[in-house]
C-alpha cells in the first residue's frame, strides 16, 4: 500500500535518506562517546610516566613529569 501511494522512486529516496541520516548521526555519537572515554581513561597517566622513567634508572621530579604530560597534551 505504501509503495502505491508514494511511488517506487520516493520510497527508494526515503530509504536512502534514512540510511544517510542514520550514518551521520551514528558517526557523531560514536565520536562523542570515544572522546569522553579517552578523557576518563587517558592512554598514558603520570603514574605510567614515573614508572617508565624509574625503569630507565632515573628518579623523575614532579616538574619533569608535568612537562612530559604537557608536551603529550600539546601534541594531540
Amino acid at each position: 500500500m505504501l509503495l502505491v501511494n508514494l511511488g517506487l522512486g520516493w520510497f527508494i529516496a526515503l530509504i536512502i535518506g534514512c540510511i544517510l541520516v542514520g550514518g551521520i548521526v551514528g558517526f557523531f555519537l560514536s565520536r562523542h562517546f570515544f572522546q569522553s572515554y579517552l578523557e576518563k581513561n587517558p592512554p598514558i597517566t603520570e603514574k605510567m610516566i614515573r614508572a617508565m622513567m624509574q625503569q630507565m634508572g632515573r628518579t623523575p621530579s614532579e616538574k619533569q613529569v608535568r612537562q612530559i604530560m604537557a608536551s603529550m597534551k600539546q601534541a594531540k
